[in-house]
């Protein structure tokens, strides 16, 4: 990447970071590559060309118009087939969103529940409609009026209900090797969690059975693929990240152990110390005091 390429990166993700959200357009003449950090944005996007979208587990063919909702949590990625393509794309944080009295959490909605369909197909008249409101948000970001973050939000609406109106895309095939699939979106999954930055966002996804429910597989499954793959259990992958974590948070921040282990998602620190003792072979204040 040139520094030119590199400054307009440095821009984009310095102005998606301040205002939680942007909106672009996006077409096969464009030489910077968007790229953000898909842990902390939700993605909706319009793409007009021949595309292969891997969801999870699953990999779906697209040839023409499509809407796409790309879920934080889920790993997922986008190969384009055509040698031209148009579309849209509107990156956005769900507390973005849920200003205001929008309380119910992005992940219950059917386009970015875990474990749900986040691909539509539409024809030509409910692209010009869904074109137009990308347009309009595009158009409105540059402004300086004062509820313009408001307008947006009810643009991201609009499209969200016009596309529960749609009929998601059901035909996807498996990957040839599914275990080493399941297995690479289990370990990005797992990593995507961390760093954790604030104790008001702790982690979530803690057990085989709370990523299996992620990724819409029984957590026999799961674990029979990744131990293939690995060589290792899944419940070893998550320990071993967490203890990181852990030992990283106890080192290098200021927080006392029971913020760390709430953050790391325990319910009592007495749980925390017994499984990093377990895990160590010390306790957290001794690793903390050996790091003084």
């Amino acid at each position: 990447m040139n520094n030119h390429a590199g400054s307009l990166t440095s821009d984009f993700n310095s102005e998606l970071k301040l205002k939680g959200f942007k909106v672009y357009e996006i077409d096969s003449t464009q030489s910077v590559v968007r790229s953000y950090n898909r842990k902390d944005f939700y993605k909706i996007c319009l793409n007009t060309g021949k595309n292969i979208i891997h969801y999870a587990d699953r990999s779906f063919e697209t040839d023409g118009p499509v809407l796409f909702f790309g879920n934080p949590y889920i790993p997922y990625s986008w190969e384009i087939v055509s040698s031209t393509y148009t579309g849209y794309a509107c990156l956005f944080t769900e507390d973005f969103l849920k200003f205001g009295d929008r309380t119910e959490s992005l992940q219950q909605s059917p386009l970015f529940k875990l474990g749900g369909t986040p691909i539509l197909e539409l024809n030509n008249e409910q692209r010009e409609f869904i074109s137009t409101i990308f347009q309009k948000m595009i158009a409105e970001q540059e402004t300086v009026y004062t509820f313009k973050d408001e307008l947006i939000r009810n643009y991201i609406g609009l499209i969200i209900h016009e596309a529960l109106k749609m009929q998601p895309l059901e035909n996807y095939y498996n990957n040839k090797n599914a275990a080493s699939r399941i297995t690479n979106v289990f370990l990005e999954l797992l990593e995507r969690q961390f760093p954790i930055e604030s104790i008001d966002h702790p982690l979530q996804l803690k057990t085989a059975q709370d990523f299996a429910k992620s990724l819409s597989v029984h957590v026999n499954y799961l674990n029979r693929s990744v131990k293939e793959v690995t060589g290792k259990p899944t419940t070893a992958h998550i320990a071993e990240r967490i203890i990181s974590e852990a030992k990283a948070l106890l080192q290098h921040t200021d927080w006392n152990i029971a913020d760390v282990a709430y953050a790391l998602g325990f319910e009592y620190p007495t749980y925390f110390n017994n499984f990093f003792k377990r895990m160590t072979h010390t306790n957290p204040k001794s690793l903390r005091a050996q790091e003084v």
